[in-house]
């Protein structure tokens, strides 16, 4: 029972980090979250303590928020010590999680009518820890009054109240007082976030490029990456600080661009990358030994519309970061390719042969980044792995782990490849920690075990 148990366990922190309820190659957005939503359910149904204690995982915010509404929609199914501990681990969460979904899961929960006292507190502490709540006024408007009115709170001043509630001709604090003028004068536009200004250039008919240069330096580095396309379009300048970016989405932005690009600007975005990937290995860097690396580019790593080339970019990140995790490192994409920046979604996924051409460089650990669709043959990298552990190397001396960015929505959980450890991976920063939990995955660990491994995390998370 207790192996059932860490199996189910494991099988949903694999969900949880990967799936985001989006369409992906192989399933429809509908198919995502029915599978998603009916594993949410059976996990908060089943095991409540170790459901809530995914919070202090690095789960992905989509599932975050999942699991946040379920919990405090449901406090008569815990015990008084356990919705104590659930009430903690939702307040450290959400204050990671980025706000407008946090504004959102307030929403659903007014929607959905959960408006018990627990419900009412974590909004209020949530609120209480945002930096500058005339910001979030202005920013999330009616979203933000909501809130306040869901969980009976008054404004922390009156100009705030004055600006969601009711009006002034006037405002002391200067985004609010920016916000009014913005209605009749052009040059407050400037000087708003940039979704909120967005509204205003519309209703002033602001020509886009004189409007997207002057508001760039209020544009954050997604907002920047969103509209860099446009404002090439419109001959505008609006450079992306590569430097200070994480490294998934580094290698989410250089995949974004067309091939000719990369080339053009290969020292830029090799350095930038390599900097990101000694950012996320710190002291780690050169500990791992000799690591051989599976990548998958075949055409499925396209992903999704929702999710263009993500399971790519994952790869990619992860290559620069074993790179420099490692003392010395074989990266063998699954086309044959040897030009990472130039990568590309294209073709089968042959992982049986790579797999082979890892195992015969003798590293100390192989790391496979693939969706586990081994297709060419199929089933070969199975195979393979399960004859090199059962004969080859009964005492795992090489490490193998499968790192699979795709949830598959009609098993629960993300593709295997046999007899390895297989964990979910949404961003390459997640890795080391990711690897240091593939060995509850191998079936040689109970759930005793884990709940110590759990209880740890939930100690980590509540100090960090």
């Amino acid at each position: 029972m207790d192996r059932v148990a860490a199996e189910d366990m494991l099988m949903f922190v694999n969900a949880a980090i990967t799936s985001s309820g989006q369409r992906e190659f192989h399933n429809s957005a509908q198919e995502q979250h029915l599978s998603l939503g009916f594993l949410h359910e059976y996990m908060i149904g089943n095991y409540r303590d170790l459901y809530a204690a995914t919070l202090a995982l690095d789960i992905n915010d989509h599932n975050a928020v999942l699991i946040a509404h379920r919990l405090l929609a449901t406090p008569g199914e815990a015990d008084l010590e356990l919705r104590r501990l659930e009430g903690e681990l939702i307040g450290r969460r959400l204050r990671l999680v980025a706000p407008q979904r946090v504004y959102r899961l307030f929403r659903g929960l007014r929607q959905s009518r959960v408006n018990n006292r627990r419900t009412r507190a974590i909004v209020r502490d949530w609120l209480a820890h945002r930096p500058d709540p005339a910001f979030d006024a202005v920013k999330y408007r009616s979203q933000f009054k909501h809130a306040l009115r869901h969980a009976h709170i008054e404004p922390t001043h009156d100009e705030l109240g004055d600006f969601l509630f009711g009006g002034r001709t006037r405002y002391n604090t200067p985004i609010l007082e920016t916000w009014r003028r913005a209605h009749y004068e052009q040059a407050s536009v400037y000087d708003l976030p940039y979704t909120v200004a967005e509204g205003f250039a519309a209703k002033h008919k602001i020509d886009r490029a004189t409007f997207l240069e002057r508001i760039a330096p209020m544009m954050t580095r997604v907002e920047q990456l969103r509209t860099q396309a446009t404002a090439e379009r419109n001959n505008v300048d609006t450079a992306v600080d590569l430097a200070r970016m994480p490294l998934t989405r580094l290698a989410s932005y250089a995949l974004s661009l067309p091939l000719s690009e990369r080339i053009d600007r290969r020292t830029e975005l090799t350095g930038a990358l390599r900097a990101a990937a000694a950012r996320v290995a710190g002291r780690d860097a050169g500990r791992w030994g000799r690591v051989a690396a599976v990548l998958d580019d075949s055409f499925s790593t396209y992903g999704s519309g929702q999710k263009r080339r993500r399971p790519l970019a994952v790869a990619l990140a992860c290559s620069f970061l074993f790179e420099a995790l490692a003392d010395s490192y074989v990266p063998l994409w699954t086309s044959g390719r040897t030009d990472a920046l130039l990568t590309y979604p294209y073709d089968v996924t042959p992982l049986g042969e790579r797999v082979l051409d890892g195992l015969e460089h003798g590293p100390d650990r192989l790391l496979i980044v693939s969706d586990g669709w081994d297709n060419a043959p199929v089933g070969m990298a199975a195979e393979v792995l399960r004859v090199w552990r059962t004969r080859l190397d009964p005492r795992h001396k090489v490490s193998v782990v499968h790192l699979n960015p795709v949830y598959d929505a009609d098993t629960f959980d993300v593709k295997r490849l046999g007899h390895v450890s297989t964990v979910g991976v949404r961003d390459a920063e997640d890795v080391p920690a990711l690897v240091e939990f593939a060995r509850f995955t191998e079936g040689r660990t109970g759930l005793a075990e884990l709940r110590a491994h759990f209880d740890d995390r939930i100690t980590r998370f509540k100090e960090g």
